[in-house]
């Protein structure tokens, strides 16, 4: 009949030119054993149907799968997925942060220059997990493929068959409690904010200042705040504070929930940040001695400045004390 030629044809052209001849006759003969001696329409139908769509019987005759990544390999896929994009972030983030420091942030006002950095990291970290999903798909069907072994086991990270023996080597995670568990947003905003603050320091002198309206239009920076040489002086101790903090997110996302280590750590890490932040501050020359200048001849004095100055440092340690204190409070729970 006209369905049994129809059927017989789309199993075929799916197939290679070499394995068609053998496959047509098997399939008819299939069809036609199948049958009834005086048979209907609707027993042709009946038949096709049990042997299901073309496609997915010239699969396996084929011996292909039509799936990129199958039972064998999936549980694999996610595993390799968890481990590779944490890092991969972690690096396209410390790339993209060395890269602005290295380059200089121009003569913008700050908020866009932190937008742009912003930006920047956000569509790394996308275009990151995209390249890492395609390349890692990519080698795993093509290692499905090349593969000669008919089992369907899965395979575990070290690419062989599970057994009661692997139970050792992954065991299974326990439940994580809400207020334990730590939130990959935060992690992230963290590294961001670790971008953002960087920049901002190693370019301070281009960055955070005066703007003025220019001849030609827009905000013209004319005089920095901060005296750059002194900023620049403290460096071994920001690259630290900035490993710290990198340390910190890689741990925080490891460790998937607050443990007592990782509260020590976090507050060692906020302890460091702050000795830091408060050695640079406190530095008498921190100042441009042009801006400083032109406090005095426009407000009679640099009180409101030193104010200002001290307020931040205060809230600066407030603010590191309550997180590294909600840390152990979390890691207690």
């Amino acid at each position: 009949m006209k369905l049994i030629e129809l059927y017989v044809k789309e199993v075929m052209r799916r197939l290679p030119d070499k394995r068609r001849g053998k496959v047509e006759v098997e399939l008819r003969s299939m069809i036609e054993a199948r049958l009834p001696e005086d048979y209907s329409e609707q027993d042709v139908k009946n038949i096709l149907s049990e042997l299901g769509h073309p496609a997915v019987l010239a699969s396996r005759y084929a011996e292909k799968p039509m799936y990129l990544i199958g039972p064998r390999y999936y549980d694999l896929y996610l595993q390799l997925l968890k481990l590779i994009l944490p890092i991969a972030i972690t690096v396209a983030t410390i790339i993209i942060l060395i890269v602005t420091i290295v380059s200089g942030a121009g003569e913008e006002p700050v908020f866009t220059i932190i937008g742009d950095l912003v930006g920047g990291i956000i569509s790394g970290i996308i275009n990151t997990v995209i390249q890492a999903i395609f390349w890692l798909t990519l080698v795993l069907a093509i290692v499905e493929r090349a593969e000669h072994s008919k089992s369907q086991r899965p395979l575990a990270l070290n690419f062989e068959e599970w057994t009661p023996d692997s139970l050792r080597e992954f065991p299974e995670r326990p439940h994580i409690s809400k207020n334990k568990k730590i939130p990959r947003s935060q992690i992230f905003g963290s590294l961001i904010w670790t971008a953002i603050w960087t920049t901002v320091y190693f370019n301070a002198d281009k960055l955070l200042g005066i703007y003025q309206e220019g001849q030609q239009g827009g905000l013209e920076f004319t005089t920095p705040i901060f005296n750059q040489e002194v900023l620049v002086s403290y460096w071994p101790l920001i690259i630290l504070v900035v490993v710290l903090e990198i340390t910190l997110a890689a741990y925080q996302w490891r460790a998937v929930q607050w443990t007592n280590k990782l509260a020590l750590f976090n507050s060692f890490v906020q302890l460091t940040s702050v000795l830091v932040f408060v050695l640079v501050f406190t530095n008498s020359n921190l100042i441009n001695q042009a801006f400083r200048q032109g406090l005095e001849d426009v407000f009679g004095g640099v009180s409101a400045l030193n104010w200002l100055i001290g307020s931040i440092v205060v809230v600066v340690i407030i603010s590191s004390a309550v997180d590294a204190i909600q840390g152990i409070r979390k890691a207690r729970i």
